[in-house]
C-alpha cells in the first residue's frame, strides 16, 4: 500500500511545477554623444514595439548626454535616438533577466551633412525578475500580505504554506533539509540565529513585507546553510509626506482537547488568546525619509502535548506525557532614517530592538505500562527573557551609469539570553528541585563593502565581508535531591568566530544563453574556550580556508522554454548552541547537550531545471542532489548503567539529498486560480560508528538510514467583486525519517478570507489554520537500549480576526 501512494505521489509530481510570476520592471539608461564623443543634452529617447511601433516609453537626454529609461519590462523592443541637427539612431534592443540594471555603449549620432542611412544595430540588455519566482537564479519571492490563510500569526506560521517549505520540530526544511539559513533585510541577525532558526515562530508576520526563498545562492551571499537561504524584508514606506499602517489581530486556539491528560498533573491550555497590535509610520520630505515599524505579539500556546511509550531492551514499558503550556511576549522596534545626500549618495542609518519574554509551564507524569501505577512527576517553570539590539550604518553611491553602485555597510547586534529553569522532580519516596541560572551575551561587528558593475551583457560582482563575533556565556547549577545532572556541570565557557570573506559574481545573457559563475573564499576561525573545572569537556577549535564556487548556466529554446544548471557548494559551520557544554533537560529523561568537537559539514549541490509558461500557467520543474561529508546530527543513546537518554550532536560522515520539486500555477478565470506545489526526495545517512564523550565516552553506531518522502500543496485562490478575496491551501507531508526513526504522515488545511473596506484603506480579514485538526506529529525512535513511539496534539488550530487601516 506505501509503494502504491508513492507512485502515485511520484506520478502528482511529475505534472506539478513551480509558480513563475510575471516580471516586473527593468531600467535601460546610456549615454548619446556626437562623433567627437561629447554628450548630447536634450536628446529625443524614445522605445517602441519591434511588431506595430507602438510607443512604450520615452524621455531625453540631460545636460551630460545620459538617459534613463524606468519600468520597462523584459522582451524585445526598439529604441530611437534623434536630435536636431543629427541623423535619427535605431536599435533593436533585448531585454533580459538577469539584471536589475544596464548601461549600454555610448550612442554616437551623425551630423546631417555627413549621414547616409540609418544605422541599425542590436544591443543586448539584460533585467530582473521581481516576481513572485524568479527561476533564473531560483529566487521566489512571496508577499506575507497575500498568504491570507496565515495572516496575524507568526513569521514560522506564514511559511508554512509558501511553495518548498515544510516545518518540522519548529525548524523550517527546505526540500528535505534542515540546514537553512535565515536573514532579515538580506543579513544574518540573532533574531532569527547566525546561520540558525531560532525566534521564527516568535517573530510577527505582520511586520515583514517579503519572504524570499533562495535554494542555490550565488557567491555574495554568506556560504553558509547547504539547504539554501530564506530572507526575510520588513516593511518600511518611502511615499511622500505622512503615512502609515496601524492593524490589530486578535485570534483563539486549542480550541477543544483533543487528548485528555494522563492522571493527577494540570490542565492543558485550552482557548488560547492571541493579540497582535501592529503600527507603521512613515515620513518624506525633500531629501529625508523617517520610517518606524512596531509590533507586538502576544500568545498562549498548548506548545507541546506528547505521549509517549518507551520500551526498553529489558522489557520495561514507561507511558508518559509531557505537556508544555507557553506564554510568549515578543516586541519588535525598528525605527531609521534615509538621507539623499545628493542624486548619486544616501545615507541610511536604522536600529532595531525586540524583547521576547517565553514562560513555559509544563508536566510529565510517568507511569508503567498498564498505566496502573504513576512512578514519578515531573514538572518545570522555565523563564527565558531575550533581548536583541541592533545598529546599522548603510552607504550607497550611485555612479553616473545606472545600477553601477558600490555600497559600505556596518552591523552591530547585541543579543542577550537570561534563562532561568526550574525542575521538581516527585518521586514516590523524596522530591527535589534542579535550578539553572544561564546568562548569554552575544555581540556581533559586521563590515561588507559590495561593488556591482553594469556590462553590456550582463553584470559583475565583487566584495568583501568581515565578521567578528563572540559569546561569553555563564551557567549556574543548583542542583536538588536525586538530581541526574552532574553538580559540576555549571560555569562558563566563550565562544569566538572571525570570519574574512571575498567574492566575485560574473553574470551573462544574450537571446539564447544565461550564465552565472561566482567563486567566494572563506577564511574561518573558532574558538571555544571552556571553564577548566569541566567534568568532561575541553577547550578547543577549528580554522579554514575554503572556497565556495557557484555556476549557473541556462539555454533558452525559446520565448516559452528555457533548461538550466546549477552547482554550488556550501558549508554548515556548528551553532553556538550545537557546541554548548551545559546539559538541559529535554524532559525528565532526555538529556541535550552541546559537543564542542562538532565539525563543519560541507555539501555539494547540483539541480537541473526547465521552465515552461504559456498565457495563463507556468511551470517549473527541478532535479536536485546533495552530498554532504562530516553531517551534523543528533544522537540519541543511553549511557551503560543509566535510564537517561544523552541527545548530543555528531558529526555522522556521508549523507545524500536527492529529489524532485515542481509547482503547477495556473489561472482559471478572473475569479478562480490555484497552484500545486510538489516535493518528493529521497535521504540517506550513511552508517557511522562515533564516541560521544558526555556523561562518560561511550560508543554509538547506526546502519545506513533511508527514506523517500515529500509533500504536497495545493494553493486556491478566490478574487470576488466588491474586494473580497480567500485562500485555501492543503497541506500534505510524507512520512519522512528522522535521526534515529521515522515520523509519520501529517495533513492540515488552512482557510482565509479578507475584505478590502474603507474605500482601499481599511482591510478586515478572518482565517483558520488546521480547520480540521488533523496535524498530529507522530514518531518512531530507535535507540541504543530502547524504542519509543509518540503522538505529539500540540496546538495547530488557530482562528484569527483582524483589522487593518491604512493612511
Amino acid at each position: 500500500m506505501i509503494r502504491i501512494k508513492l507512485f502515485i505521489f511520484s506520478i502528482v509530481l511529475l505534472f506539478s511545477s513551480f509558480a513563475i510570476a510575471q516580471v516586473s520592471s527593468v531600467t535601460v539608461s546610456g549615454i548619446v554623444s556626437n562623433t567627437n564623443h561629447s554628450g548630447l543634452p536634450y536628446s529625443r529617447i524614445v522605445l517602441k514595439s519591434p511588431k506595430d511601433s507602438v510607443f512604450i516609453s520615452g524621455t531625453i537626454t540631460n545636460e551630460e548626454g545620459r538617459f534613463a529609461l524606468t519600468e520597462i519590462k523584459p522582451g524585445n523592443y526598439l529604441i530611437e535616438i534623434s536630435m536636431a541637427g543629427y541623423n535619427s539612431h535605431t536599435q533593436s534592443l533585448f531585454i533580459g533577466s538577469l539584471s536589475e540594471f544596464l548601461d549600454i555603449p555610448p550612442i554616437e549620432l551623425q551630423s546631417n551633412s555627413n549621414a547616409k542611412e540609418t544605422k541599425i544595430e542590436e544591443v543586448v540588455l539584460t533585467g530582473s525578475r521581481k516576481n513572485e519566482v524568479s527561476n533564473q537564479l531560483d529566487k521566489k519571492t512571496y508577499s506575507v500580505a497575500d498568504n491570507i490563510s496565515q495572516n496575524g500569526g507568526s513569521v514560522l506560521q506564514s511559511m508554512q504554506n509558501l511553495p518548498g517549505i515544510t516545518v518540522q520540530d519548529g525548524k523550517i526544511q527546505l526540500r528535505g533539509n534542515d540546514k537553512v539559513t535565515v536573514l532579515i533585510d538580506g543579513k544574518q541577525t540573532a533574531l532569527t540565529g547566525f546561520g540558525s532558526q531560532t525566534g521564527l515562530d516568535n517573530i510577527p508576520a505582520s511586520a515583514i513585507d517579503k519572504i524570499e526563498i533562495i535554494n542555490n545562492p550565488s557567491s555574495k551571499y554568506d556560504a553558509n546553510g547547504n539547504a539554501g537561504i530564506i530572507n526575510i524584508i520588513m516593511k518600511k514606506n518611502k511615499q511622500n509626506g505622512w503615512n502609515g499602517k496601524v492593524g490589530l489581530t486578535l485570534g483563539l486556539g486549542s480550541l477543544w482537547e483533543r487528548k485528555q491528560n494522563l492522571p493527577t498533573i494540570r490542565p492543558q491550555y485550552t482557548t488560547t488568546p492571541k493579540i497582535n497590535p501592529s503600527v507603521s509610520l512613515n515620513y518624506r520630505k525633500n531629501k529625508i525619509n523617517v520610517f518606524l515599524q512596531a509590533d507586538n505579539l502576544y500568545t498562549e500556546t498548548l506548545n507541546k502535548n506528547e505521549f509517549v511509550t518507551r520500551t526498553y531492551d529489558d522489557g520495561t514499558v514507561i507511558n508518559s506525557q509531557l505537556k508544555r503550556n507557553r506564554n510568549t511576549n515578543f516586541l519588535t522596534t525598528k525605527a531609521g532614517i534615509d538621507w539623499n545626500i545628493d542624486s548619486q549618495n544616501t545615507l541610511t542609518i536604522s536600529g532595531l530592538y525586540g524583547s521576547e519574554k517565553i514562560t513555559d509551564k509544563g508536566d510529565q507524569p510517568f507511569f508503567n505500562g498498564g498505566l496502573s501505577q504513576r512512578l514519578r512527576l515531573w514538572q518545570f517553570l522555565e523563564d527565558e527573557l531575550k533581548t536583541t539590539v541592533m545598529a546599522t550604518a548603510a552607504y550607497q553611491h550611485k555612479f553616473k551609469e545606472a545600477g553601477h553602485l558600490l555600497n559600505i555597510g556596518f552591523n552591530y547586534t547585541f543579543h542577550r539570553e537570561d534563562e532561568k529553569y526550574f525542575y521538581d522532580n516527585f518521586l514516590p519516596l523524596s522530591s527535589g528541585t534542579d535550578a539553572f541560572k544561564l546568562l548569554s551575551d552575544e555581540q556581533v561587528y559586521d563590515f561588507n563593502i559590495d561593488y556591482v558593475k553594469p556590462l553590456k551583457y550582463g553584470r559583475i560582482e565583487a566584495g568583501i565581508k568581515l565578521r567578528n563575533r563572540s559569546i561569553p556565556t555563564n551557567m549556574n547549577f543548583i542542583p536538588g535531591i536525586n538530581s541526574v545532572i552532574d553538580a559540576n556541570a555549571g560555569g562558563w565557557a566563550n565562544y569566538k568566530e572571525l570570519i574574512p570573506a571575498i567574492y566575485g559574481n560574473y553574470v551573462f545573457e544574450n537571446k539564447k544563453w544565461e550564465a552565472e559563475l561566482g567563486l567566494r573564499m572563506e577564511y574561518v576561525r573558532i574558538q571555544y574556550d571552556v571553564n577548566p573545572n569541566h567534568p568532561t569537556y575541553t577547550s578547543s577549535g577549528y580554522n579554514y580556508t575554503q572556497p565556495f564556487p557557484n555556476l549557473r548556466v541556462a539555454y533558452k529554446l525559446n520565448d516559452r522554454n528555457k533548461f538550466s544548471i546549477f552547482y554550488n557548494r556550501r558549508v554548515d559551520r556548528p551553532n553556538e548552541v550545537d557546541i554548548r557544554i551545559f546539559p538541559k533537560y529535554d524532559d525528565a529523561e532526555i538529556i541535550k547537550v552541546g559537543n564542542p568537537g562538532l565539525r563543519p559539514q560541507f555539501t555539494n549541490s547540483i539541480e537541473l531545471g526547465y521552465k515552461y509558461n504559456w498565457d495563463n500557467g507556468y511551470l517549473y520543474s527541478s532535479f536536485y542532489h546533495r552530498f554532504s561529508n562530516g553531517t551534523i546530527t543528533r544522537i540519541s543513546s543511553i549511557v551503560p548503567e543509566s535510564t537517561l537518554i544523552y541527545a548530543i550532536f555528531q558529526n555522522a560522515g556521508k549523507s545524500y539529498n536527492s529529489g524532485i520539486e515542481a509547482i503547477w500555477n495556473q489561472k482559471i478565470s478572473s475569479v478562480y486560480s490555484f497552484n500545486i506545489n510538489g516535493n518528493m526526495y529521497r535521504n540517506q545517512i550513511n552508517a557511522f560508528t562515533v564516541e560521544n564523550l558526555y556523561p562518560r565516552p561511550n560508543i554509538f553506531s547506526a546502519d545506513q538510514q533511508t527514506a523517500i518522502s515529500g509533500n504536497i500543496k495545493l494553493n486556491n485562490v478566490f478574487k470576488f467583486s466588491k474586494g473580497i478575496s480567500a485562500q485555501l491551501t492543503a497541506v500534505y507531508l510524507a512520512p519522512d525519517i528522522i535521526p534515529q526513526g521515522r515520523i509519520g504522515s501529517r495533513f492540515s488545511m488552512d482557510l482565509g478570507m479578507k475584505k478590502s473596506i474603507q474605500n482601499g484603506k481599511g482591510e478586515l480579514f478572518l482565517n483558520a489554520s488546521d480547520l480540521l485538526n488533523t496535524m498530529v506529529i507522530k514518531k518512531q525512535i530507535q535507540g541504543a537500549g530502547f524504542r519509543y513511539t509518540s503522538d505529539d496534539y500540540y496546538e495547530t488550530q488557530v482562528v484569527r480576526l483582524g483589522y487593518s487601516y491604512k493612511f
